[in-house]
């Protein structure tokens, strides 16, 4: 069975809360100077501290009882108002139906054969037109693709559109060269 919304928040809050879970009454007392340690009154501050934090869990125990009720509540209202919406909900047909033509299907119709017409053949004009860029679009780049390709394979062939390139930079390698050597 799966863990409740009171026993996740019990086990979270309330467990670990107790004073002596946290702190001792060795442990406190050592927190105290030597010459204090053996003093009856570290026992009644720890008691009176004990009591203290013991309050303030009954206070916590008390708000995780009310969130808890308030919880139920709250599943029951959402129930209820999901029940309602579903009991209240159309067929789809109908639903697109009464978009169409009207708040409820018994309406005569807002649109007409004749009306409707103009409208899809300038939704279809719309349409074309925006197909038709596209291509452009896709023609365009294609051509860049292509273009790209064929740069790539006059490299991978050895052939290159400036014919005068290998030589180019086999001189500025050799200028390179030369000023290095210079600097030398």
């Amino acid at each position: 069975m799966a863990p409740t919304e009171s026993k996740i928040l019990s086990n979270y809050l309330l467990v670990p809360a107790q004073l002596p879970a946290i702190l001792s009454l060795q442990e406190f007392i050592a927190l105290f100077p030597r010459s204090m340690q053996s003093s009856s009154q570290i026992r009644s501050l720890y008691r009176d501290l004990q009591s203290q934090r013991n309050a303030l869990v009954d206070a916590v125990a008390a708000d995780i009882e009310t969130e808890t009720k308030r919880g139920r509540a709250q599943r029951r209202a959402f129930i209820k108002e999901k029940r309602n919406a579903e009991s209240q909900e159309y067929d789809d047909e109908v639903e697109i139906e009464r978009m169409l033509f009207g708040v409820e299907t018994k309406q005569a119709p807002k649109h007409t054969i004749n009306s409707v017409m103009p409208d899809l053949e300038r939704a279809v004009g719309e349409l074309e037109g925006e197909l038709q860029r596209l291509e452009a679009e896709e023609a365009a780049l294609m051509a860049s693709v292509q273009q790209t390709v064929g740069g790539m394979s006059d490299l991978r062939y050895g052939r290159l559109a400036n014919s005068h390139l290998p030589e180019q930079v086999l001189d500025g390698l050799a200028d390179l060269e030369q000023t290095c050597k210079s600097r030398n």
